[in-house]
């Protein structure tokens, strides 16, 4: 016989709904140091950013001279709202740190310690030393290149890269006109005149900007990428038929004999380039033709690639000019900027308006992803993999919150 629960008059009273209490909005105190990393020249956030922060409750301080590399003085934060400061160590006191390029060590030790740092990892020039000071200070730390957004792309990298493939194609003009001892021919085409030849390595983002701009020059374009599937996304997204390949030696070497501009731009996100021009096949190019090796940053695609910087940025290898500057984006610092500070904002208005970056991981997945250190402890598998270190996973770290 089956046994019928028995209720109280006073549980069968209607009770309260219990909801869940809206996360208390917190006022951040946000600082951003000047970029002492050679040659960097963006700065993360832009003064109508500043303005739009500060609307918001929010304290902005700016060490002096942070934006002089993009052309934005001190006067323009300070009338945007940001207090201006001359003591580096005052900026990193602040809550939320935001820089471009990682820190350096001494930066690290300048940090009070449960704080939050926004900014590049850079893994492979990072020692381990780097990570364990951080995770030391339990500083919370986002990487530009693990976050996502919803779609699952990754919005800065891809930013970066659109704006390095435009201007690699405006580099290689410079460098084929006399102006520059080039062979003083015109990056494109007109009526009657054979169109400059363009060999672009990689069907990436770098890869398709590239070929975007090379093409509406009016120039020759033919794309070499290992992934098919790259090679079809890129033939639909510039919706243009263009030369498309496998990398094949000997298809790739007949391409680079008559190649006036070739960019490299393949990738790989946790080892080196792989190399595909080999030293012989550099030397069979046409003399005064261009090579610009984006990919220089993880090794170079190309055998005969070293680093240069802006200030000396080309060298000359049989008869052939190469550019091989790691930090592209940074001889347009300006827009990179702008670029970087509009996808930083909303970001960090989320994680004032959540109370905390603790509440906002919790339910934006594509920020989650780009926490490398949360708490003290390292959470991203890559990280701990390159470094050697024990990781945790961040939704076991989430949980416990």
């Amino acid at each position: 016989m089956t046994k019928i629960a028995s209720y109280s008059s006073r549980d069968l009273i209607p009770q309260e709904e219990k909801l869940e209490l809206k996360k208390q909005a917190k006022s951040l105190f946000i600082g951003v140091p000047k970029e002492i990393t050679f040659q960097e020249s963006r700065i993360a956030i832009v003064p109508d950013a500043v303005q739009l922060l500060v609307s918001r409750g929010h304290e902005v301080y700016i060490e002096s001279n942070a934006g002089a590399g993009a052309n934005f003085s001190d006067e323009e934060y300070s009338e945007a709202g940001a207090k201006i400061i001359y003591d580096t160590q005052e900026i990193y006191k602040a809550d939320v740190i935001l820089k471009v390029e990682p820190p350096t060590l001494d930066e690290i030790d300048l940090m009070k310690g449960r704080q939050t740092l926004i900014s590049a990892l850079q893994i492979t020039t990072r020692s381990k030393s780097f990570i364990e000071k951080l995770a030391k200070k339990k500083i919370n730390c986002l990487a530009y290149e693990f976050i996502q957004d919803d779609s699952g792309m990754m919005p800065l990298i891809r930013s970066m890269s659109e704006i390095a493939g435009n201007a690699s194609v405006l580099i290689a003009s410079e460098y084929l006109s006399n102006v520059n001892l080039g062979k003083g021919l015109l990056f494109g085409g007109i009526a009657g005149v054979t169109p400059t030849e363009v060999v672009i390595l990689g069907a990436g983002t770098v890869g398709e900007f590239a070929a975007r701009s090379a093409l509406g020059l009016g120039a020759s374009v033919k794309v070499f990428d290992n992934s098919l599937t790259k090679l079809r996304r890129l033939q639909n997204d510039i919706n243009i038929r263009v030369f498309t390949s496998i990398i094949q030696p000997k298809v790739l070497e007949k391409a680079l004999r008559r190649a006036d501009v070739v960019i490299g731009a393949l990738c790989s996100y946790d080892k080196r380039t792989p190399c595909v021009v080999s030293k012989q096949m550099v030397s069979q190019m046409k003399e005064g033709s261009v090579i610009i090796d984006v990919s220089i940053d993880q090794g170079g695609c190309f055998e005969t690639s070293k680093i240069t910087n802006h200030a000396k940025p080309t060298f000359n290898k049989y008869g052939v000019i190469h550019y091989c500057v790691p930090n592209i984006p940074s001889r347009v610092a300006r827009t990179a900027s702008y670029s970087m500070s509009n996808l930083l904002t909303p970001i960090i208005l989320k994680v004032g308006d959540f109370g905390g970056l603790d509440n906002v991981i919790v339910s934006d997945v594509g920020l989650r992803q780009g926490v490398y250190i949360c708490h003290g402890m390292v959470t991203n598998k890559m990280v701990g993999k390159w470094f050697k270190l024990d990781y945790k996973e961040i939704d076991l770290i989430i949980a416990s919150i």
